[in-house]
């Protein structure tokens, strides 16, 4: 992979990152290498996961405001 692609690919992220949009590749990626053989969630679930944990929507969590 050229520097330059590999540049535009982490700035990209980190963009997405800064605006709240969750990385699912990355969440794949550390699951295989971390926790091989455990269950990974779909997109959806990830998505749904990532916005329950960030406004404390989820069931029993204690709800914020960021």
């Amino acid at each position: 992979m050229s520097r330059l692609l590999k540049g535009w690919r982490v700035a990209a992220k980190t963009a997405r990152l800064m605006v709240g949009v969750p990385d699912y590749d990355g969440y794949v990626a550390h699951r295989a290498a971390l926790h091989p053989g455990e269950p990974v969630m779909t997109l959806a679930e990830f998505h749904r996961n990532r916005i329950d944990r960030r406004y404390g929507t989820g069931p029993g969590s204690t709800p914020r405001c960021c």
